[in-house]
């Protein structure tokens, strides 16, 4: 099969033996996969990860259970050992020993084919199409703020960043709220949020006045995480989303000053994720901005790192 590979010095597009599923695993066809921001900076090094890339998917499943075979399915991303006090206790995704597709010592979905274990597998309705079931897994991230902190619709939210999770969050805020104010460096991104009812405005305008009840950092960069500090009250919630490769020293006395929670946010419900885009309560396809077949993947990758696309899927043909 081919399969797009980071060697740890660049990605490259080569043929590699189909997996071998391994006991409670299952053999899926990948019909389609994104391009995320955890991607790109694995080729800068996150994670330090070797081996397909990719995370974000719909497929078809070939092997497995009976009533799993010819199913549309995506994937949890985190294969756990199931086994662990940490696996016990209902936290699989923070399992000391887990792989994780794509990003951590398990090959992902920027490929023909991938193995996945049985138990992570999520069947996709009828009603709803590959461009939307290619959302399921960072549109379960959004939700997963909602799952950490208790936000109701008397609370000053702001959300920082308008890439592609950052809009995601924002549909999420504006259908569970009502309403989400959205800050960002890029007027034709904001221009897709202002589309669907989000409040938006320029970083380049915005005076953060320390009124925020609760920040939401999906800039991915460590700038965001300054700007959440100077935004967020005291005793209030920064929640942050953003992972990047790298690191910058931070002045962190404010955090202690104010008494401020920081809120770690990553992986989410892939159910709740379904049904949000199986009632229409969530438009996402539009986000699609390029798609590219898995022989030009390495362009996808380039043009993913250019601002003007939100969202660029590999179609697997």
């Amino acid at each position: 099969m081919q399969a797009l590979v980071y060697d740890g010095t660049g990605a490259i597009l080569s043929d590699r033996p189909d997996p071998r599923p391994g006991r409670g695993e299952a053999l899926l066809a990948v019909r389609m996969a994104g391009v995320c921001r955890t991607d790109l900076e694995i080729l800068d090094g996150y994670m330090n990860f070797r081996g397909v890339m990719g995370h974000e998917f719909v497929a078809t499943a070939l092997t497995g259970p009976a009533d799993w075979r010819g199913r549309r399915v995506t994937a949890e991303i985190n294969c756990p050992c199931r086994l662990c006090r940490l696996c016990r206790m209902g936290l699989g995704g923070h399992c000391p020993t887990r792989t994780v597709l794509g990003i951590a010592g398990r090959d992902g979905v920027f490929a023909e084919r991938v193995a996945v274990p049985v138990a992570n597998l999520h069947a996709v309705p009828d009603s709803v199409s590959d461009d939307q079931a290619v959302f399921i897994e960072p549109l379960a991230a959004a939700v997963q703020i909602f799952r950490q902190v208790a936000l109701t619709g008397r609370d000053n939210v702001v959300l920082l960043g308008d890439g592609r999770l950052a809009q995601l969050v924002a549909r999420v805020l504006k259908v569970k709220l009502g309403r989400a104010l959205m800050v960002g460096r890029h007027a034709e991104r904001l221009a897709v949020a202002a589309r669907v009812g989000v409040q938006t405005v320029l970083a380049t305008d915005f005076a953060p006045t320390a009124q925020a009840d609760v920040v939401i950092d999906a800039t991915g960069t460590p700038e965001g995480f300054e700007l959440a500090m100077q935004a967020v009250r005291p005793r209030g919630t920064i929640v942050l989303k953003s992972t990047f490769a790298g690191g910058k020293a931070l002045n962190l006395a404010p955090l202690v000053i104010n008494e401020v929670t920081v809120v770690g946010s990553r992986c989410g419900p892939f159910d709740e994720a379904i049904a949000l885009l199986a009632s229409g309560q969530i438009e996402v396809a539009s986000l699609i901005t390029a798609r590219f077949p898995l022989v030009r993947a390495m362009e996808a990758l380039l043009a993913a790192k250019n601002r003007e696309n939100l969202k660029v899927v590999i179609e697997m043909g």
